[in-house]
């Protein structure tokens, strides 16, 4: 089984980290899990935001999504994958790696 990297994104300011981050994971095999929650939500609307395709799963927290005044839909974001901050505490139990950006 892949070791699991977490990436919690609270800023909006490391998008081109987090795009590099997150190839190099998959390159070297891991399994890539992305949680955007405060500002990091904002991320959704910078067209490189679709760089993040096929680099792992993505998911991000509603309420910061709806306090910040955004809309859906999202590109590479299921309607399923707005969440509450319950999803980052299961990724944090469910991965070997951590990050915060």
């Amino acid at each position: 089984m892949a070791e699991k990297l977490g990436i919690l994104v609270s800023s909006d300011e490391h998008l081109d980290h987090l795009i590099g981050i997150a190839k190099a994971a998959v390159k070297a095999g891991k399994e890539v899990i992305v949680f955007l929650t405060n500002r990091g939500v904002l991320l959704t609307k910078d067209p490189r935001f679709t760089e993040l395709e096929g680099l792992g799963q993505l998911s991000l927290c509603n309420v910061n999504f709806e306090a910040f005044g955004l809309s859906k839909p999202v590109p590479l974001v299921d309607e399923k994958d707005f969440a509450t901050q319950a999803r980052h505490g299961m990724m944090i139990e469910d991965c070997d790696r951590y990050l915060v950006l």
